[in-house]
């Protein structure tokens, strides 16, 4: 990790000219530098740098700045005027962001940290892939809400109907574009799609890119709900990259419209269950004896 910062303090740098250039520096054979991953799509050099500026960020010691490129940040200089032998994990601990990151958290509000090296050894084998699954998807959630909040508010809203639609919604709804309706005229909403395939009803949307600790508020949700009034609508979904107040979930809880809040975190997780703004990887099946088969 550390040679990876220490790339990133020369300006803004490419994921893939960092991988060459590392690749030249350290002391490697061509098999080593071609070794691949058992998915064969990337080697496992170039994953494990990958990884390194993935945990840099995490930490806050680097920042995307567009795809495939990132830099150093204020906090990562800090770091090289006094650079440690070696940054690794225990070293990334004492960032508040990354000690943020290291946890698990589930569906509810509750949080448990992830195993450590101690702890693994006491563990199944398929709970250590669980865990690590668990651990891959907190850090792909966060680069997805990074990727968010680097977008313009137009890609936003975008995004947020392609997601309904990857859910099942939109009806027959092929071009995302004729779903939205931002502009001056839109009437407070971002776009309307159809509950059904028949139209029979139809879901207003209202999506709200907000930056991180910019949280949205009760007047914010009764704005939505009278825009809802205007189009005699019944079901709406105010969608945030931030977090609602406890006073805008109370609020939309009590209107007399239906108002589905889905802030920053529940936004991430239904983009990956459903596969909006990533892919599959690699597949791993764990297969056990079939008792049938030898009674």
């Amino acid at each position: 990790m550390l040679p990876v910062l220490r790339l990133a303090a020369e300006g803004e740098v490419r994921i893939s000219d960092v991988v060459e250039r590392l690749a030249a520096k350290f002391p490697m054979s061509a098999e080593e530098r071609s070794q691949l991953l058992p998915s064969g799509r990337q080697t496992t050099f170039a994953n494990r740098v990958n990884w390194a500026k993935s945990y840099l960020g995490k930490a806050g010691l680097v920042e995307l700045t567009k795809r495939a490129h990132f830099r150093i940040t204020k906090q990562g200089r800090e770091v090289l005027a006094a650079p440690p032998e070696r940054i690794d994990v225990k070293y990334l601990n004492r960032f508040p962001s990354f000690q943020k990151f290291r946890e698990v958290k589930d569906e509810g509000d509750d949080a448990a940290s992830l195993p450590t090296a101690g702890m693994v050894t006491a563990l199944a084998p398929d709970e250590i892939m669980r865990n690590a699954h668990r651990q891959l998807e907190i850090a792909l959630a966060d680069d997805l809400m990074q990727r968010i909040r680097s977008g313009t508010p137009a890609f936003f809203e975008s995004l947020v109907v392609r997601l309904l639609v990857g859910m099942g919604y939109g009806g027959s709804v092929t071009d995302v574009s004729k779903a939205l309706t931002g502009g001056s005229g839109d009437g407070g909403v971002d776009g309307v799609i159809d509950q059904d395939h028949l139209g029979l009803d139809r879901i207003y949307v209202q999506a709200k890119r907000y930056a991180d600790g910019n949280t949205v508020g009760a007047s914010a949700i009764r704005d939505f709900f009278g825009s809802l009034n205007l189009f005699k609508a019944t079901k709406g979904v105010f969608v945030t990259a931030s977090t609602f107040t406890s006073q805008a979930r109370e609020t939309a809880g009590k209107l007399g419209t239906r108002i589905v809040l889905i802030d920053g975190d529940q936004l991430t997780r239904l983009m990956i269950r459903h596969g909006v703004g990533c892919r599959i990887e690699e597949t791993l099946n764990i297969k056990k004896v079939d008792e049938e088969f030898f009674e």
